[in-house]
């Protein structure tokens, strides 16, 4: 286990603190005008799955845990577990739904996803930086609407919500960063 800093902290990256896993989930470095920098951190923890925020004092070493990553197919969500297959050997693996239900509103059935392992372990799925969706429903969009920084929310085919231009309508396909759960452009 390779020791990382706080400087090389990335959304996803896993860390050992206090004998447990835990998963960067959000994190922000902060440079206060008197005083040392340090870096706020929302921490996930893969044993029993509370969130926990923490600061830590930057340039801070950690252990990283190594994690490996899979493709498999995202099949369904039967409420309480999400179910995904191997590309490769068609075995199916169940996952709580509160371990992925952040990359859920992103996801279609049959998509390919990237599912991480940790010692063997699946722990989440790893999200691309972006997926291109429909707009199954929003306001429609009026001639000159050119406003800049205007928006609208709009529900994409998984459901999810996002906030998007006035110039998008209904039926159009449009390019989401389903890590912050916002509109890039159109697809």
């Amino acid at each position: 286990m390779a020791p990382v800093s706080t400087n090389e902290f990335r959304n996803g990256m896993h860390i050992e603190l206090d004998g447990q896993t835990w998963r960067i989930v959000e994190f922000q470095h902060v440079k206060p005008g008197k005083g040392g920098a340090f870096v706020r951190t929302k921490l996930k923890s893969l044993g029993s799955g509370s969130v926990v925020d923490k600061t830590f004092r930057a340039g801070e070493k950690f252990n990283r845990i190594r994690t490996e990553t899979k493709n498999m197919q995202y099949l369904y969500d039967s409420g309480d577990e999400v179910v995904f297959m191997d590309e490769q050997t068609y075995d199916q693996l169940s996952l709580p739904h509160a371990d992925v239900a952040d990359a859920l509103p992103f996801m279609l059935p049959s998509s390919s996803a990237q599912v991480m392992f940790v010692g063997g372990k699946p722990t989440g799925v790893d999200l691309p930086a972006s997926v291109v969706l429909e707009v199954t429903e929003t306001e429609p969009g009026v001639k000159g609407d050119t406003v800049s920084n205007v928006t609208k929310p709009a529900t994409l085919e998984t459901g999810a919500v996002v906030q998007v231009p006035l110039f998008v309508n209904v039926g159009e396909r449009i390019k989401v960063d389903p890590r912050e759960g916002r509109y890039i452009s159109r697809a």
